[in-house]
Order: structure tokens, then C-alpha cells, then sequence
């Protein structure tokens, strides 16, 4: 699970966001790859796709077997960022010591990109973005309008990879449309919101949100939340129960084992995508879990 920590005012890492990138720059040599610093391995592999051999990339958080929040910066990460010519961020207090990097290493010719700046979000919102089926075409057709004004000789091979790419993951979207005419208002739970905008674009009615919130940002969840959450397992007035599979808190053990006790199907999902897995693969992998615990018989109280 990501903890939260107040926010440093976005201001100022908005402002070097695309619309005030620095002048385009020549690149003479087929060595001479656009640098691209992505802080979430989501963010990395689009970047990868859209730029192909044009660029180098490097995802800071990309273990999907850890929990993101134990992340700390290592000099060889800092020295990474000094050299991007591109960061990408999440923002809204997910990433916030990107922050800090960014500072530590000012560099008057590199561009950063914040995804929920370009999305419209706000502090407070969901941070896992990367659920969303709408944010990520719009990271795709941001960095490739970058890549392209780097690099303006290979425009057109930046256009197709971005039409490939929103190829690519448009099946994702069609799938949660898909889930959305079948599952629309089923109640279902989680013990963090890290699921919570794809649910939201299923049309999930989501439960417990107060609870989640508290696993997400490591305070205690109030003693009328766990209650809360504990009788919509044992009463079935939820459909699933959604878990973080890179992340272990007692609450959110207690009520996994409150769901198995009930016959509450679980299903855990992460926030970094699995190696080996493409963003699309990685989504439709967990809708189609979720879709059939959803279609699983529960047992009669």
C-alpha cells in the first residue's frame, strides 16, 4: 500500500510539465536516445512502447512483490534522474519524493510529466491512476506529443507507436464496458482503494471507503469502519472482497479471513505491474478474476 503523507503544493512540479518543456534539441547520433525517468513501472513500459529505440527507460518502482511504500531513493535512482531528459510522476501524493529528486537535480533541459495534472486530478483523489481505462491514453498521447517535439525528425514513427499503443490497451476499456452492462451497482469491498477507479469505471457499488482510505494512509481504521466492513462480509451484503496483494496490515488480514470464514470470494490485485506482463495483459488478467468471483454463487446465510 502507498502511504499517503501530505502533499507538497504541485505548483511547482506542474510548471515544468510539457506545456513549458524546454526548447526542442537536435539529436545527432542514433546513441543519443531520449532519457526517460518514469517513477512507477506502468508509466516505464508505455514509455518503452511509445518510444521504442528512440528512447532508454528506467521505472523506479517495478517490484511487484513489494510494497510500494518501503520504496527508498538509492544513488544510482538519483543518478538516473539527473541524466532524464523526460520524468514521468503520478502525483497526488503517491510518488512524493519525486519531488525531492526533481529538486536535488535541476535541470533547465528536462521535461516532467505528472499524470494526474494531465488527467485533472486533485489532492485527495484516488492515486492509482493507472486503474482508470481513460487516464492512460492520455499519458500515451502526452508523452508521445513530447517525444515528438524532441524529436521532430521522427515524427512519424512517434505517431505510429502511439496508434499502436492506443490499439494496444483499448481492450481493457472495451472490457470494463463490458463488466460495467453485466455488474453495474453489485456491492463490493476492499480493503484499500487501490482498485477503486477501475471499479469504479465497472460501475462496482463500492463499500467501506472510510476503512480503505485508513489502511491506505497507516492510520487505524475506526472502530465503526471495521465493524462496518466485518458485517457486510458476514451478512453477504458484498459480492467480493478486493485485497492488496503487495501489501500486509493486520486489518486488512483480519477481514480476508472474515470474508473466507463467510464465502466471500477475495481477490487480490496490485499496484505495480507484474514482470513479464504488459499493461493490458496486467488489467485483463485481474477484470477477469474479478468478474468471476462476481459470477461466484454465495452461500445462503
Amino acid at each position: 500500500m502507498m502511504r499517503l503523507s501530505p502533499m507538497i503544493p504541485l505548483a511547482g512540479l506542474v510548471a515544468t510539465l510539457l506545456w513549458a518543456a524546454p526548447p526542442v534539441f537536435a539529436r545527432t547520433t542514433a546513441s543519443a536516445a531520449i532519457g526517460i525517468v518514469a517513477a512507477e513501472n506502468v508509466y516505464g513500459d508505455l514509455a518503452q512502447r511509445l518510444g521504442g529505440q528512440h528512447v532508454r527507460v528506467t521505472s523506479i518502482l517495478s517490484n511487484p512483490d513489494q510494497d510500494p511504500h518501503l520504496f527508498e531513493v538509492s544513488p544510482s535512482i538519483a543518478r538516473a534522474l539527473s541524466g532524464a531528459d523526460i520524468v514521468v510522476a503520478n502525483g497526488i501524493g503517491y510518488d512524493p519524493w519525486m519531488q525531492g529528486l526533481l529538486a536535488a537535480s535541476a535541470s533547465p533541459d528536462r521535461s516532467v510529466l505528472v499524470v494526474a495534472a494531465l488527467a485533472g486530478r486533485r489532492d485527495g483523489d484516488n492515486p492509482h491512476l493507472w486503474y482508470d481505462p481513460a487516464v492512460i491514453p492520455v499519458y500515451a498521447r502526452a508523452l508521445s506529443a513530447e517525444l515528438a517535439r524532441r524529436d521532430p525528425a521522427d515524427a512519424a514513427f512517434y505517431a505510429g507507436r502511439l496508434r499502436d499503443t492506443l490499439s494496444a490497451i483499448a481492450p481493457v476499456a472495451q472490457r470494463a464496458a463490458q463488466m460495467r452492462a453485466r455488474y453495474a451497482g453489485v456491492p463490493v469491498t476492499a480493503t484499500e482503494p487501490v482498485f477503486g477507479e477501475m471499479a469504479r469505471a465497472i460501475g462496482l457499488a463500492m463499500r467501506n471507503e472510510r476503512f480503505q482510505r485508513a489502511v491506505m494512509n497507516d492510520t487505524e481504521p475506526a472502530a465503526s469502519d471495521v465493524a462496518a466492513m466485518e458485517t457486510d462480509l458476514r451478512r453477504h451484503r458484498v459480492r467480493l472482497l478486493i485485497t492488496n496483494s503487495q501489501a500486509s496490515d493486520s486489518a486488512a488480514q483480519r477481514l480476508a479471513e472474515v470474508a473466507a470464514r463467510a464465502g466471500v470470494p477475495t481477490v487480490g490485485v496490485t499496484e505495480t505491474e507484474p514482470s513479464g506482463r504488459d499493461y493490458t495483459a496486467w488489467m485483463l488478467g485481474e477484470l477477469d478474476a474479478v468478474a468471476a468471483a462476481l459470477d461466484t454463487k454465495a452461500p445462503a446465510l
